[in-house]
């Protein structure tokens, strides 16, 4: 298994859902992969974990604000919440959530890009991030699709330091965050088919073993295909709309 104790700076760390009715979701996401949830009980705001086989692997709770959709949310490892969030202000991103303390378990800020893209950071006490990642059952990848490539570049490169590999892939421009060599993410020009004025995101993968069977067991549960399995150098992937509207990718790597 790919187990995790720490993070390095500049790396994302946590995905969480934010969604109407947790125990919907709660339901959805263990029959799609297998999670049993933890509820960490009356002092967490209705937050649960995920977790694999007693491993942490994602969060789920409820939505905060009036008209805030379903969504997945990637969090990036820092040192300082509060620094990080000052260069999001200062490279023309704005502040959703101020650096706030989660109990002892961490600081985290929530921020909206240019583009419009929403991403957090977690400056890590005693949780660090997930147990486990880049396999089946965990998340793999997290991909900005936004309008503005360019842009994007700058403002992350700003923010948290990130380099930018672009290359061409199935004939298309794909770009890899970079952390000095390693990859920490990606970035595509979002897709024509996504009705114009949407906003930039974040997109989440999760590992699966096998992506159309996961397809078939997320439609009868009743989410959306968004993106038909493909096959693509990285693997075969899919993007599903859970049944709260929540996004999010699968892919057998």
């Amino acid at each position: 298994m790919a187990e995790f104790d720490s993070y390095p700076v500049g790396t994302p760390s946590w995905v969480d859902l934010a969604t109407p009715d947790t125990n919907a979701s709660r339901a959805f996401y263990s029959a799609i992969f297998g999670w049993e949830v933890n509820d960490l009980g009356p002092d967490s705001g209705g937050y649960s974990m995920f977790t694999k086989g007693g491993k942490q692997v994602a969060g789920v709770g409820p939505l905060t604000a009036e008209g805030q959709p379903a969504a997945w949310t990637t969090y990036v490892s820092v040192d300082d919440s509060g620094s990080t969030l000052a260069a999001v202000k200062d490279a023309g991103g704005t502040a959703n959530v101020e650096p706030m303390d989660i109990m002892d378990v961490g600081r985290m800020a929530i921020f909206t890009d240019p583009g419009g893209a929403v991403i957090a950071t977690w400056q890590p006490k005693s949780h660090k991030g997930a147990d486990l990642a880049n396999e089946s059952g965990a998340f793999c990848w997290n991909e900005l699709q936004t309008r503005d490539t360019e842009g994007a570049k700058a403002f992350y490169a700003k923010v948290f330091g990130w380099g930018a590999d672009t290359s061409e892939m199935g004939g298309m421009k794909y770009t890899e965050w970079k952390r000095g060599d390693s990859s920490v993410g990606g970035m595509m020009e979002m897709p024509e088919e996504i009705p114009e004025g949407t906003p930039a995101f974040w997109l989440v993968y999760f590992g699966v073993d096998d992506t159309d069977a996961a397809v078939a067991r997320a439609t009868g549960l009743g989410a959306m295909v968004l993106a038909e399995p493909t096959d693509i150098p990285a693997g075969r992937f899919a993007v599903i709309s859970d049944p709260t509207g929540a996004g999010f990718g699968i892919i057998k790597l």
